[in-house]
């Protein structure tokens, strides 16, 4: 474990050994893995936020005949205010979905509105199965996919969805759990 490497960017979905600490952490506990979806799974909403705002300047050549000015910016605020909504909701939900793997345990963070969030705890010694499953063109050709952790007793299994480098994950778990 010692031989991982450190690589921490901002908005990076793969950190090994990050600077970083987190509510809740343990005074021995270190950080040794934080993950998020690769950004190439997010190209949907981008696009669809694109679009959006296509529609939004098509239908301004067709409403400029029919409204009058205050009525056109007011459509055209309301339009930009729910696009923009889009985009930032789509990227927080993106930033605060994360796993984390410490020398502890496994943290996986979800959060699915603003005003909800799961966190999922598994202790490393709980942990008793971990699958990495990559399937499709996109996810073989820029390697990203699911990793699975099975935990022993009534613990919640743990789910990384669409993460970097799934094989690398289990390999870096499995050598924490080999470390214990």
């Amino acid at each position: 474990m010692d031989k991982l490497k450190e690589s921490h960017r901002l908005l990076h979905s793969f950190c090994i050994r990050p600077k970083l600490q987190f509510d809740g952490q343990g005074d021995k506990e270190k950080v040794l893995l934080v993950l998020r979806a690769h950004p190439l799974t997010q190209i949907y909403w981008l696009i669809n936020g694109l679009i959006f705002f296509s529609v939004l300047l098509l239908l301004n050549m067709v409403i400029v005949q029919i409204l009058d000015a205050y009525q056109i910016l007011f459509f055209d605020l309301f339009g930009l205010v729910v696009i923009l909504y889009y985009f930032w909701f789509n990227f927080l939900s993106w930033f605060f979905n994360v796993g984390i793997v410490t020398t502890e345990r496994i943290i996986d963070m979800d959060y699915s509105s603003v005003l909800f969030k799961e966190v999922t705890i598994a202790m490393l010694n709980k942990v008793e199965d971990l699958t990495s499953r990559s399937t499709g063109f996109f996810s073989s050709v820029f390697d990203y996919g699911n990793v699975f952790v099975q935990t022993a007793g009534t613990e919640a299994n743990i789910e990384f969805m669409n993460i970097p480098k799934p094989s690398e994950t289990v390999k870096i778990i499995n050598e924490i759990l080999n470390q214990k």
